[in-house]
């Protein structure tokens, strides 16, 4: 990685830091087993240069990139300090949050540490929390307003960290009940006419929720949960003609609901109770020449007091890194080839 300063790049361009790593941190807690995490850093800061000698770290290289390497490791120290260990994908992360910053691109102050370290919910022994700054302030927006909307695409933990919230506020006694409703497209909402019980109906097309309460709650607790009523899993149908009080309700998938469901669904809205909407204007799936009730509310809505809207994008995709490429490449296709994003 060794780079000579050039003959346009003179001597006094080039800058030298050097950063001590307190003795409480083993280095290999920043560096990366088989130093991973100095490689992303490396990678992520091609002209510079940086060396290890026992618990000094020094960079050299344009003044802008020292100053920048300096605040990566401060804040890496932040985030360790907390006892959470650093990955890679967070390494990453923490250098595109500094970067925008950097350049005026995020408005705001927080800083990589306070995104990275913003505990939700802990459950056995995993604890769920924002990865990116939009995540942190969608999650923040949810504390804040009494409506929210997550809009954006696949991956990007809108329903998973809004139902961590739901969760985190029924065991805050803040609610006395949760619940996660989909419009259910597939079958046209008209469930009566289907054979079998009602859980044989709506089970796959709710499963991704109940899976994701697998992972906030003890999977022994959640039928109890259910029983009392206390957790309800129930198609968008079922909420005609209630007032939802002392509930935290997510409606999920809300690309899928017509303006009429949209509106019958707000006006649910009951006393001490938060909405989450989620979902993704990009992937609509109903029957040709239905609006889509998400896409309109944004114009209607926009502007009211305590109603949110948090918009999130393939940089704030969670999943495989590969899911964001693929994701962009999709947006690039479209706008190239003039189609309406996929439906």
């Amino acid at each position: 990685m060794t780079q000579t300063p050039t003959a346009q790049q003179s001597a006094q361009d080039r800058a030298k830091a050097q950063i001590t790593v307190p003795a409480k941190h083993p280095m290999v807690t920043v560096l990366g087993s088989g130093d991973s995490l100095l490689r992303v850093i490396e990678k992520a800061f091609p002209s510079a240069d940086i060396h290890v000698r026992g618990n000094e770290i020094s960079a050299s290289g344009s003044a802008a990139d020292v100053a920048l390497i300096q605040r990566v490791f401060d804040e890496m120290m932040l985030v360790l300090r907390t006892g959470q260990p650093m990955t890679e994908d967070a390494v990453e992360r923490s250098i595109a949050m500094l970067r925008a910053s950097e350049s005026g691109g995020a408005d705001g102050q927080e800083t990589p540490a306070e995104v990275l370290t913003q505990n939700i919910l802990s459950n056995r022994g995993r604890t769920i929390r924002p990865k990116t700054l939009n995540q942190k302030r969608y999650v923040d927006a949810i504390d804040k307003h009494t409506i929210v909307f997550g809009i954006g695409p696949a991956g990007t933990g809108k329903t998973y960290l809004a139902m961590a919230k739901a969760v985190q506020a029924l065991q805050a006694k803040q609610v006395t009940r949760i619940i996660l409703t989909r419009p259910a497209v597939e079958a046209g909402e008209r469930l009566g006419f289907l054979p079998g019980t009602l859980y044989e109906k709506i089970d796959p097309y709710l499963r991704p929720l109940y899976d994701a309460l697998h992972d906030m709650l003890d999977p022994d607790t959640i039928p109890r949960l259910m029983a009392a009523g206390t957790i309800e899993v129930a198609p968008l149908a079922y909420m005609r003609g209630r007032t939802l009080n002392d509930a935290f309700i997510i409606l999920d998938e809300a690309q899928n609901t017509n303006p009429e469901q949209m509106k019958m669904f707000l006006t649910r809205l009951g006393f001490d109770s938060k909405i989450v909407i989620t979902g993704d204007v990009t992937q609509v799936d109903l029957p040709g020449g239905t609006k889509s009730g998400l896409r309109q509310v944004q114009d209607i809505l926009d502007g009211v007091d305590d109603v949110h809207f948090s918009r999130l994008t393939s940089q704030d995709v969670v999943r495989h890194k590969l899911v964001g490429r693929i994701v962009d490449a999709y947006e690039k296709y479209d706008s190239r080839t003039g189609t309406e994003p996929h439906h």
